[in-house]
């Protein structure tokens, strides 16, 4: 059975590394300081996810013991539904579970008729995508785990080449340390779509 949602109230993060001090120079994250980073983080959060929204948040939340991670998640507005990360499977408790609306190691949903696959990792495929093939029913795929994003160098950037356009990276380095709207996502799934297919058809990238 697939859970279907409206775009409205919908959002969806990635690898917030909650209370990870070496997070801030493995990605180049721009705070000074763990406390300083959780703290805006937890407030860009707030800012745009209301009490009764819903958040996907798709792996690596926090790093720390049961007390820490309760005490960020407390903090957190909205439903948030946990797709476990590789450092999850290490530092979520299973009595930690209950903090979350479920925990799950993947899930397939439905945002206003689009089928969505929500994984950790990104499905990688075998070819270079054709663009012909995304018709507006086309499924698509949100992923973490890769800490793309303007101030990161991803050691899985040549894998990520052989993405679709109708996958995007959730996570926190790639959307400004804030969780991203459904409808922020589709339009930029739809953005890359609509490249994919000028560059088929002209041969040329879109001019600035």
């Amino acid at each position: 059975m697939i859970t279907k949602f409206t775009g409205d109230g919908l959002f969806f993060t990635s690898d917030t590394h909650f209370n990870h001090e070496n997070i801030l120079r493995f990605c180049n994250r721009p705070f000074a300081n763990i406390e300083e980073h959780d703290k805006a983080l937890i407030e860009n959060w707030n800012s745009v996810v209301g009490i009764n929204d819903t958040v996907f948040h798709l792996g690596d939340f926090c790093f720390g013991n049961p007390q820490v991670v309760e005490r960020v998640a407390k903090q957190l507005n909205g439903h948030i539904v946990l797709i476990r990360g590789n450092h999850d499977d290490r530092n979520l408790q299973k009595s930690l579970w209950g903090l979350f609306e479920d925990v799950l190691y993947q899930a397939r949903i439905q945002v206003d008729g689009r089928t969505v696959y929500l994984n950790h990792f990104p499905f990688l495929c075998f070819a270079h995508a054709d663009p012909d093939m995304y018709k507006d029913s086309y499924a698509y795929n949100l992923y973490g785990h890769v800490h793309s994003g303007k101030y990161t160098k991803t050691s899985d950037e040549g894998r990520l080449s052989y993405c679709y356009p109708t996958q995007y990276d959730v996570g926190v380095d790639n959307n400004n340390y804030t969780p991203i709207s459904w409808k922020d996502v589709d339009f930029k799934i739809q953005e890359k779509i609509s490249y994919q297919r000028h560059i088929k058809e002209h041969g040329i990238p879109v001019e600035a």
